[in-house]
């Protein structure tokens, strides 16, 4: 009978693999950042700093050592080729929010140090693959909303170059030079108070609000609407990739894995029949000499 051989203990890269691969693990660092973020949000009061300055030191530095190990054990679990870590754009985003966080609380660089903290609550992006979805689609739509930008660019230049030959006299408040049109152009946009400056105008111009409904079609309605239409067609997208990335067949890192649990599963099996084994050939060898 063919022997099986019994696999060598688990590597250190192979332990570090199946930690990081845990859900209780993913949920633990999930909750260190919240409570790094209940922590910096208590350094805002003064009380609570005067009392209890001693235990959110120590909490936060709990916390740093806690990343510092996380990302040491992400490093490891690659194995002979830790640099592997870096492939990934949210591993270095969590890295360098872990490097920035080692600036000393003290001296000059206090406050800095202090900013840093608060940066730690943006590893919660990081930890749901919901929330890395939704900024990879943002990063996504960065080229269509840039062209976007572009045309409504175009947009504000004209109206302000019309709105300042037209009202600059009757209203130099918001009107009275270029900068100043492109800043009102913004206000009217973003709807506050705009109907103050329409009035305004209208007071001498009674047509003036063909100048400023115009305006608020083009520059809010159809402008925002675009911004949403790219911003949701990226996220369909990113979906079916994700789709797409969840059907691929296994890696050979996954096959080798499977291997060895075959492995230790036959090995386990060699051993409780090898009992039965020996009891079925001495039962054999007593039928011959019979």
């Amino acid at each position: 009978m063919n022997e099986v051989s019994i696999p060598s203990s688990p590597s250190l890269a192979g332990l570090c693999r199946r930690l990081v691969e845990a859900p209780l693990f993913n949920q633990a660092i999930i909750g260190l950042i919240l409570l790094n973020g209940v922590a910096v949000g208590l350094e805002t009061s003064q009380w609570f700093v005067g009392r209890f300055g001693d235990l959110l030191h120590g909490v936060n530095q709990l916390i740093l050592v806690s990343f510092i190990v996380e990302a040491a054990i992400k490093m490891a679990a690659h194995g002979s080729r830790p640099w592997r870590y870096f492939a990934s754009g949210w591993n270095c985003f969590d890295f360098s929010i872990i490097a920035l966080s080692l600036i000393p609380a003290a001296g000059p660089l206090a406050t800095l140090a202090r900013l840093v903290r608060v940066l730690r609550v943006l590893r919660l992006v990081s930890a749901f693959p919901e929330l890395r979805l939704l900024v990879d689609t943002l990063l996504r739509s960065l080229p269509s909303m840039f062209h976007i930008a572009l045309l409504m660019s175009i947009i504000f230049y004209i109206y302000g170059v019309a709105g300042y030959f037209l009202f600059h006299e009757i209203d130099p408040t918001h009107w009275r030079s270029l900068p100043i049109a492109l800043l009102s152009l913004f206000r009217i946009v973003t709807f506050e108070d705009w109907t103050d400056i329409m009035y305004t105008a209208m007071d001498s111009m009674p047509w003036a609000w063909v100048y400023f409904i115009s305006f608020v079609v083009m520059g809010a309605f159809v402008m925002i609407n675009l911004f949403i239409g790219v911003v949701l067609n990226n996220l369909e997208e990113a979906k079916l990739r994700r789709l797409d990335e969840l059907q691929l067949p296994p890696s050979q890192t996954e096959i080798l894995r499977e291997l060895r649990a075959t492995q230790h599963a036959l090995a386990r099996l060699q051993k409780r029949m090898e009992p039965e084994m020996q009891e079925l050939e001495k039962a054999m060898d007593r039928g011959a000499a019979q």
